[in-house]
């Protein structure tokens, strides 16, 4: 299997690092990029300025709760743009507000996720999460036929 390219769109060091670890317990070939904010990562996205040779992620994992942009504004522009709509995107986020919820999948989200408590708990989302979207999911081919 080849690597997979996420951006994880994170501004909390703990929670940073968390995922990172959790990744990397899962087993699965991946390459972890971070966006430490919404304006970061339409940057990383859009492969502007220090992001110009980033690859096209194959997944977004996004928070909502961010400082400059928040993720549900993120999601709003991504679904708007022709060229990025296509990327999927799963909201991984500690709020578990069926408001948030709802906006997330009427704005287009791919999955929404609510972190778990516990660090095995994380571990095994993320375990669960590379599974279907890498292993069963059909993903977007990142260029058009």
């Amino acid at each position: 299997m080849k690597p997979i390219h996420i951006l994880l769109v994170e501004d909390n060091p703990a929670d940073i690092l968390l995922t990172r670890e959790a990744f990397e317990e899962a087993h699965f070939p991946h390459h972890l990029h971070l966006a430490k904010d919404g304006v970061e990562a339409l940057s990383f996205l859009r492969r502007e300025g220090p992001h110009a040779g980033a690859p096209t992620p194959d997944v977004v994992l996004l928070d909502l709760n961010m400082p400059r942009m928040g993720g549900l504004e993120v999601l709003d522009v991504l679904k708007a743009d022709e060229v990025l709509r296509n990327i999927p995107v799963v909201v991984l986020t500690t709020s578990r507000a069926e408001g948030d919820i709802w906006r997330s999948y009427n704005l287009h989200a791919n999955a929404y996720i609510p972190k778990p408590v516990t660090v095995s708990e994380f571990v095994d989302v993320i375990k669960s999460f590379g599974s279907f979207w890498f292993a069963t999911a059909a993903l977007s081919p990142k260029e058009r036929p």
